[in-house]
């Protein structure tokens, strides 16, 4: 069985859980997020702890277990904490506005990029560090993937939009790489 699976879950004070049939709701001081998991495990509340139970023992559940585990897990962390994502605009001219529920990109193409902000997800512009924050860790990082993917850093100059902290691998351009092939010989 998982090692993730068995695993019990802790319920903080301010949490509240209700489990009906297949669907489990997480309340907390942050919001509401609701989980419809499959009918082949059972969630099972006692106390401040939960604890879910693979109800046959073939590979499609086995693979479900854990999974189901590390989902209701980041919905009680949700509520309770939050999640946060951090990108960084590296790039001469490279801009972000925030403008209601869009933002607007300059990333030097010839036209202004609009992203849509979903539901749930607060973003927050500093300089050059645009911050997502929300209590879905799934959309969160959903998010952060499609901001990032608006201009992926070339390899070259590492112009773009990365993670926080992400370090860009760099390659030498044609130039160098002929000079250093000249000196080789």
């Amino acid at each position: 069985m998982s090692k993730i699976g068995r695993k019990k879950i802790q319920i903080p004070d301010n949490t509240n859980i209700e489990i009906l049939h297949n669907i489990i709701k997480v309340s907390g001081p942050l919001g509401e997020l609701k989980f419809n998991f499959k009918s082949h495990l059972k969630i099972e509340k006692k106390d401040n702890i939960l604890k879910i139970i693979p109800q046959k023992q073939t590979k499609y559940v086995r693979s479900l277990y854990g999974l189901t585990r590390s989902i209701v897990y980041n919905m009680i962390e949700g509520v309770t904490k939050g999640f946060r994502k951090q990108l960084e605009l590296s790039g001469v001219g490279f801009r972000v506005q925030i403008s209601g529920s869009k933002l607007t990109f300059s990333l030097g193409f010839s036209h202004p990029i609009e992203y849509e902000i979903p539901e749930g997800i607060n973003i927050k512009i500093e300089k050059n560090i645009i911050t997502i924050n929300g209590i879905d860790k799934q959309k969160v990082g959903q998010t952060a993937a499609e901001i990032k993917h608006l201009k992926i850093p070339d390899p070259y100059k590492a112009k773009g939009i990365k993670y926080f902290g992400e370090e860009i691998k760099t390659k030498p351009g044609k130039a160098v790489a002929k000079t250093m092939g000249e000196g080789e010989k």
